[in-house]
């Protein structure tokens, strides 16, 4: 955990920000196919954020009226024990946070009904599992289906707008896991890349590096051949001289800060002509990206920046043509670009996603386009100090995507089809790093990985 008062000054903070009972359920284990096997446990973001506890089984609230804290849940029994080993009790853990008072799991349903009874207003953030859906049916008194309906706007955007600008501590650990962690990862999958090795065995070996320091993945390893595919998680192919090996993949502290990272790797040592020409116009975009982050510049600015990177840079190569700004504007380059620049992390690799990328990645300036490629980018907003983002363009050639604009005649002033057709089984290449945004501009996070 953080120091106490890291928690006790998120949650003063927060209550100043809003009225009522703030209601933060904990995460409960999670049965794999019978109820002893279970998914390892992963606590919800927001209720680590204020209350910093990694226990299944609690909730807690916060009354704005007296700014105290109240954790919920229940010591384990001897036979817990037994099975599980030994954990700190309520008592203990409330006082490592700061929070004022411990309740039996069983009393959070009566203090609800209190609330509700004397006309206090309980505000929760959405529900995006189903246990959760129910359990605040039951404590409120709702029907299961408007569950989503009644989350409280005021206290998303609340903690989206607290949970979006780190402190030091947290970048400190993102910077230590990054360094330490998703780095050397990288360092130790680089090295056995090669003609016939498989796809398992280099995410298998991610996994482990990151294991045996006290990690694990912070989302499902992306290791692939076909990195076309934006977001493959098998790992059936064997690895080809000629093909290229997209790597996504990063490490989640032990106090769950995600980093995110994406290489993409010659199989056999090298790139081919056409490989290095796509691999660097996708570093230029990169780079420029990066470059031009700093406090107030809206995010969609960036991804244009990369984007108009990547459409002149094609043209030059011959697979776009016509003017650069009139395919943007059509959204052209989304045939090679299908995806936004990046998105918030920090407690979640897609941080925050789960409160809404309207209140998260939008705002009242700035609203989601409806244009393919452009509509998928998660964040737009003007950046803020504090913000980490993940910068990652890429350039891929979908072959489903290729025919079915081909078929339509689909922006045909400004692609090329029978050059593109040519670099159907090419794959895909994407880079990615995570940026902090600084009083002046931008710092990497992290010690540099290669690429």
């Amino acid at each position: 955990m953080f120091p106490k008062n890291v928690y006790e000054n998120r949650r003063k903070s927060l209550a100043n920000m809003t009225d009522g009972i703030l209601l933060f359920p904990g995460n409960n284990e999670v049965p794999m196919n019978y109820r002893a096997n279970v998914y390892p446990f992963r606590q919800d973001s927001s209720f680590l954020y204020y209350f910093g506890a990694d226990n299944p089984g609690l909730a807690a609230i916060i009354d704005t009226d007296t700014g105290e804290s109240t954790l919920y849940g229940d010591d384990l029994s001897l036979e817990d024990i037994i099975w599980t080993g030994e954990h700190d009790n309520l008592e203990v853990i409330a006082g490592k946070t700061g929070i004022e008072h411990t309740k039996p799991a069983g009393k959070l349903a009566s203090d609800m009904k209190m609330f509700i009874d004397i006309k206090r207003k309980v505000h929760y953030l959405p529900p995006y599992i189903e246990g959760r859906r129910l359990q605040l049916a039951r404590l409120l008194g709702l029907k299961y289906e408007s569950a989503d309906a009644g989350a409280s706007r005021s206290l998303i955007k609340a903690v989206a707008g607290q949970r979006s600008v780190k402190d030091e501590h947290e970048l400190e650990e993102m910077e230590i896991t990054m360094s330490e962690v998703t780095r050397e990862a990288y360092d130790e999958i680089s090295d056995l890349i090669r003609e016939g090795i498989t796809e398992a065995e280099i995410a298998g070996a991610f996994e482990g590096s990151i294991l045996k320091k006290g990690c694990r993945p912070a989302y499902s390893v992306i290791c692939t051949v076909r990195g076309e595919i934006l977001h493959s998680t098998s790992y059936g192919n064997r690895l080809q001289k000629g093909q290229l090996l997209l790597m996504d993949a990063g490490a989640e502290s032990p106090l769950h800060y995600a980093t995110d990272i994406t290489r993409t790797y010659p199989v056999s040592g090298v790139f081919t002509t056409e490989q290095k020409d796509i691999y660097d116009l996708v570093l230029k975009a990169q780079m420029a990206a990066i470059a031009a982050i700093s406090p107030g510049v809206p995010y969609r600015d960036i991804h244009f920046i990369a984007a108009k990177i990547v459409a002149e840079g094609l043209k030059a190569l011959g697979l776009m043509k016509g003017n650069t700004d009139d395919a943007i504007r059509e959204g052209a380059h989304a045939m090679f670009f299908p995806h936004g620049i990046g998105h918030m992390i920090g407690l979640d690799v897609h941080d925050m996603e789960d409160l809404g990328e309207k209140f998260v990645g939008y705002d009242d300036e700035f609203s989601r386009s409806d244009q393919f490629g452009t509509a998928y980018l998660r964040m737009a907003k003007r950046l803020r100090e504090g913000n980490v983002v993940t910068v990652e363009p890429g350039i891929y050639f979908i072959k489903p995507l290729i025919d079915q604009w081909q078929k339509e005649k689909k922006s045909a002033d400004f692609l090329n089809y029978d050059l593109i057709r040519k670099f159907t089984g090419f794959g895909g290449i994407r880079i990615e790093d995570n940026v902090v945004v600084t009083k002046d501009g931008f710092r990497i996070i992290g010690k540099p990985i290669p690429k």
